[in-house]
């Protein structure tokens, strides 16, 4: 099922990194999983190797994700009241995201969604995601938009001003990208200052600036599957120092 061996894998990007990158600040691989694995039973989550998931809290602990053929597959459960998330912590300031993953139906979708749970000034830490369906991908801030807590309030009660409205239209870029389903997709994302730019099987598909990018320190992780989704050789880097706590 994989397209590249390891070693591949690690060439390819080695590679590619070199223009990401800063040649004064060498990236650091903060964390990496192959998911080369089994567990020891079936009824619920056991992912490991620091990995959690919601499927206690939403999905009244019934298992959501399975390791399977050294891959990651999410399926939400019929009992669930929230789409799966599976977290992993990630502290970085700059940083990049790479991965393999696989969408099995066209109504299926993948997002990532990087957090600070230690900012309280946003609703459950976060700061923007990307989100990568079988016919685009949307890049989101979050932070600064629908998950400031004072926005999300507002919107909750449906008194948001016109020009709040028209301010939050700034905070999203949505761009056209099909997917075949079925197949394994290699997906990089890179976060430099205020920009996020998103890479599908090695070809540039979209690019976004705005304030939540920047946020001083990510500190998660979180992959988020309405649906299902099979993930698999995850790598998670950070660019030169890490930030100040």
């Amino acid at each position: 099922m994989r397209l590249l061996t390891h070693s591949g894998f690690f060439l390819c990007f080695s590679i590619a990194s070199l223009s990401v990158g800063q040649a004064d600040e060498p990236d650091t691989l903060l964390f990496s999983d192959d998911f080369e694995r089994s567990e020891s039973q079936e009824q619920k989550d056991e992912i490991g190797n620091g990995w959690g998931s919601n499927s206690r809290k939403r999905a009244q602990g019934n298992k959501q994700v399975d390791l399977r053929n050294g891959a990651m597959y999410i399926s939400i459960h019929e009992t669930a009241d929230h789409a799966v998330s599976v977290t992993h912590p990630a502290e970085f300031t700059n940083g990049t995201v790479r991965l393999k993953f696989m969408l099995e139906d066209e109504a299926d979708s993948l997002g990532l969604n990087f957090a600070d749970l230690k900012h309280k000034k946003v609703w459950a830490g976060h700061l923007f995601v990307a989100r990568i369906s079988t016919k685009d991908v949307q890049l989101q801030d979050l932070k600064t938009g629908n998950m400031d807590l004072e926005i999300r309030k507002q919107r909750q009660a449906k008194t948001l001003t016109n020009a709040q409205k028209e301010m939050l239209k700034t905070k999203a870029v949505r761009k056209k990208h099909v997917l075949s389903t079925g197949k394994w997709h290699e997906l990089q994302i890179d976060i430099i200052d205020r920009k996020i730019s998103l890479q599908i099987d090695g070809k540039a598909v979209s690019q976004f600036s705005s304030d939540g990018i920047a946020h001083p320190t990510k500190r998660l992780l979180r992959l988020s599957v309405p649906r299902n989704a099979v993930v698999d050789e995850v790598r998670v880097y950070r660019k030169g120092k890490l930030s100040a706590k």
